[in-house]
């Protein structure tokens, strides 16, 4: 085959293989739509997130072995309260339903929750939350642990 013929079959074959590869990619985001129902009429579904960090930026862990244990709490925060210096050894995210919150960790590390924000907790560091505002704060927290490991640990 004359060396001009070549070139358009071989930028076809490229091609064909560029689409092959491809294709997945827009099937997998087609479930990924599926999968939070926003394919049904009058169902409407906002990821408020979806990380592999908390929210200082550290890789959240693997999960542990055992049996998973879900714990959905829903906390109410006096104005003013203040929650002491803890950690969790399990994994957890929740949103601020109403008011706001600060978060401190014990290096200084800070983040201000505002009504309405997700936030990936930190796994395994000492930190300690507080109500500054006027309004008591309405938080939802799930999380994702092992039959007999504790949510939380305080600091002695």
């Amino acid at each position: 085959m004359p060396k001009a013929k070549k070139a358009p079959m071989r930028l076809l074959k490229y091609v064909s293989v560029a689409f092959v590869l491809t294709l997945p990619q827009y099937v997998c985001a087609d479930d990924i739509r599926k999968h939070y129902y926003t394919d049904i009429p009058g169902v409407e579904a906002n990821v408020l997130i979806k990380t592999t960090k908390s929210w200082n930026g550290a890789t959240l862990p693997a999960y542990s072995e055992g049996q998973p244990e879900i714990t959905i709490i829903r906390y109410t925060f006096a104005p003013g309260a203040a929650i002491p210096m803890h950690m969790h050894p399990v994994i957890n995210a929740g949103v601020l339903l109403k008011g706001e919150l600060n978060i401190l960790t014990k290096t200084g590390e800070k983040i201000t929750l505002k009504s309405g924000e997700p936030l990936v907790e930190l796994f395994k560091e000492w930190h300690s939350g507080t109500n500054p505002g006027i309004e008591p704060v309405d938080l939802i927290v799930v999380y994702a642990g092992t039959v007999g490991t504790p949510l939380a640990i305080r600091e002695k």
